[in-house]
């Protein structure tokens, strides 16, 4: 797959209220700083980086990016040039066109603004329209309601739960619920989230 990877070189893909940027190796202590607002990090429903694990963090987003198998970005609001989170498409096969969007995250003072839904309009034209994917896949813990809820509200459908899909950093065997849009339904997609968007 390595011979392939300059087929989809990373964009910066830009809206009204975010820029999704490719994470850089200095990106660390500003996302460090947007973790700390809400001490994301604490989280038992989803992994985002803290103080000891920022580093790794990065090096594994940035290995799968040479890897072509990741497209790890950084999530920018427009309106205060902040740092304010993290994205990536991984899981990338680019013989099968398909993906994964997900190791979504947000400082909480910008959670439910209207940038997560913006973030993955992005991302899902940038998927469907450019990289010509016939399916995108997003995944989250059985527990994570606040991120089902929003994974349902940009259309992905639920397609079933994965048994001890991985374990946790507290040692819990995670169930995972398993959603996709695929290329067919993206047009009505695009539309819903556009007008959820008012555009």
């Amino acid at each position: 797959m390595n011979d392939k990877t300059s087929q989809f070189p990373q964009p910066t893909l830009i809206g009204k209220l975010v820029e999704l940027r490719p994470l850089q190796q200095g990106d660390a202590s500003a996302l460090l700083d947007a973790a700390a607002d809400g001490q994301l990090w604490n989280l038992k429903v989803t992994q985002v980086p803290g103080p000891q694990t920022i580093g790794k963090h990065i090096a594994i987003a940035l290995a799968g990016k040479q890897a072509g198998t990741m497209m790890p970005f950084v999530i920018i609001d427009r309106a205060t040039g902040l740092l304010v989170g993290a994205t990536r498409f991984w899981k990338i096969d680019q013989a099968n066109r398909k993906m994964e969007i997900g190791h979504t995250w947000l400082s909480s003072s910008f959670q439910r603004s209207g940038i997560n839904t913006e973030a993955k309009y992005l991302l899902l034209t940038h998927a469907f329209e450019v990289m010509n994917a016939v399916r995108v896949q997003f995944s989250t813990d059985e527990l994570n309601e606040k991120s089902k809820a929003a994974i349902l509200r940009i259309g992905a459908k639920f397609e079933g739960i994965l048994r001890h899909e991985r374990i946790m950093p507290d040692g819990r065997k995670r169930n995972s619920l398993r959603f996709s849009i695929i290329d067919s339904e993206w047009a009505d997609v695009k539309a819903m989230l556009l007008r959820k968007m008012g555009r």
